[in-house]
């Protein structure tokens, strides 16, 4: 990470100062602003130039199909029993109006997080969003893919056709990891070192393959495999640090993580804030946009209070992605 204009604080200061912030939480109703004044969309720009860096990359943002979409914002008007909470959809509008929405925030680089349900979904999902990507410039080109007859035949066609990142989802999917029509793909993956955001821990329900254990098993077989976690590994936060410290190629994204409306829900352990500052090149900005509940600067605020200081702001926001997905930055963003 580059230098900072704010000085550094000593490993024990910061540690001490991330506990303070994890238990003084600002109040707010859940979808709401905080209490405390969470920065709005005119803050982001002054927050960027603070630190130096020219936007975001934000790894966990979700663009698919409109048929698609419409029947995840149904799911989630609905309280689903994945929830059984009341989630309202803050960015309910037109693919145009989010992507520009998106930019606004001031992302430079985001993703297409989409993702099947059942067979013979996956690789028309690669095929819409290959085209996304190949109108959105901006977009780090996803694929995704499901247990079935031909995965690796279509994730292979995904790659060659420029594929950057992917995105499995074993809660909504249902299926295990080391599921052995997988192999193949994870030593695919593994080989090309493409990476995978994976929903793997067990918020905000448990499913039959969600927590530590099935990923364990999966990265002991492929040590090389680049997983991105997505939200932390809530609520298993400590075990998926776990697997970070253990292997080098694993991520994690803060997708939900630490914002009021998580912390009500499945609060970040203040044992493991130190942890956040050992891994501090291994954790990128992630934000579930447009499926979340509050304003998207709420995450940006949600990090930076926990008072892990710029340099771990900055590697967070934007040099930890940019550096994984080789992305150049563009003009500075003011």
């Amino acid at each position: 990470m580059s230098g900072s204009d704010t000085p550094v604080a000593s490993a024990g200061d910061t540690a001490g100062r991330a506990s303070t912030a994890g238990t003084a939480k600002t109040a707010s109703t859940p979808g709401g602003a905080s209490a405390g004044g969470t920065p709005g969309v005119a803050d982001i720009p002054a927050l960027l130039a603070r630190l130096g860096i020219p936007g975001l990359v934000d790894v966990h943002t979700h663009f698919m199909p409109k048929n698609v979409l419409d029947k995840v914002w149904a799911y989630f008007d609905a309280v689903g029993p994945l929830t059984g909470i009341e989630w309202p959809i803050t960015y309910r509008e037109e693919e145009d109006r989010r992507l520009d929405l998106l930019r606004g925030f001031g992302a430079v680089a985001f993703t297409a997080m989409l993702y099947p349900h059942k067979p013979g979904m996956g690789a028309w999902l690669n095929s819409w969003a290959a085209d996304f990507a190949a109108r959105t410039p901006d977009c780090l080109h996803t694929a995704t893919f499901f247990p079935e007859p031909g995965v690796d035949r279509y994730v292979r066609q995904a790659l060659d056709a420029g594929a950057r990142v992917f995105k499995v989802h074993l809660q909504v999917g249902g299926f295990d990891p080391n599921d052995v029509e997988l192999d193949a793909v994870w030593g695919t993956l593994a080989d090309s070192r493409t990476p995978v955001v994976v929903h793997c821990g067990s918020g905000p329900a448990p499913g039959n393959f969600t927590g530590p254990e099935p990923m364990a098993r999966l990265l002991a077989r492929h040590p090389r495999l680049p997983v991105i976690v997505a939200h932390m590994g809530m609520p298993e936060y400590g075990d998926f640090l776990d697997l970070a410290q253990r292997y080098e190629g694993v991520h994690l994204d803060t997708t939900m993580a630490f914002t009021d409306f998580s912390e009500g829900l499945a609060p970040f352990p203040e044992a493991e804030f130190q942890r956040l500052v050992d891994l501090g090149d291994r954790i990128l900005l992630g934000s579930d946009f447009p499926n979340i509940p509050y304003p998207y600067a709420h995450q940006l605020h949600a990090l930076e209070r926990l008072g892990l200081g710029d340099d771990w702001l900055r590697g967070v926001l934007y040099e930890n992605g940019a550096a994984l997905f080789h992305v150049k930055p563009p003009h500075c963003f003011t």
